[in-house]
């Protein structure tokens, strides 16, 4: 079932979320609701959604970057943000316990801002260590634009969105970033 994704100014989004707990995570209701974030996030189409979005206060998040995205992007763009496909997995009670120094900005969007991007500063490299869909622990490294999705849903699952971290100058909708952004270095915005 696609479920409603709320949009900035919605309370839901500005909350922290509620951790789950092993026993909380195989009842059904919780993995029916998987499902529907990932058809939800599928549909819009997205590469992450965190349970917030869908006006849920849980720390639950959906993620994946399919290969079919990435076809549409220059070799050159998908080089430079080092993105690559992502499989689909679930984030619960995610926690980023390690996160380099280094930075790196490019524009970011939000399924929760639709019509909108702006550059956004994210860390290049993190661990994070969360649950899977069956309460099982896991950790991951990621860099790169994997790594720019998991802080992306991660901050929506602590009440932050893009916003709270962009340069403010860079702020624009998605037909003037189409415009005048698209396929040029951040550097120039």
């Amino acid at each position: 079932m696609r479920l409603k994704i709320v949009q900035a100014g919605d309370p839901a989004l500005r909350q922290a979320a509620q951790p789950l707990t092993a026993e909380e995570i195989v009842q059904e209701e919780v993995q029916r609701l998987i499902c529907d974030m990932r058809e939800t996030m599928r549909d819009a189409p997205g590469v992450g959604l965190a349970a917030p979005q869908v006006g849920l206060p849980l720390q639950l998040a959906v993620i994946e970057d399919q290969e079919e995205f990435l076809k549409a992007v220059p070799a050159q763009e998908l080089a430079q943000k080092e993105r690559r496909p992502v499989p689909f997995h679930v984030l619960i009670n995610p926690k980023i316990v390690l996160a380099g120094d280094a930075k790196v900005e490019f524009f970011e969007g939000c399924l929760s801002l639709t019509g909108f991007s702006a550059i956004v500063p994210r860390t290049h490299t993190v661990r994070v260590e969360y649950l899977d869909e069956r309460g099982e622990p896991r950790s991951v490294d990621a860099s790169g634009w994997y790594a720019r999705i998991l802080q992306h849903e991660i901050d929506h699952l602590h009440g932050t969105l893009y916003i709270d971290h962009m340069h403010s100058r860079t702020f624009t909708s998605l037909d003037n970033w189409n415009r005048h952004w698209k396929g040029k270095a951040v550097a120039g915005a």
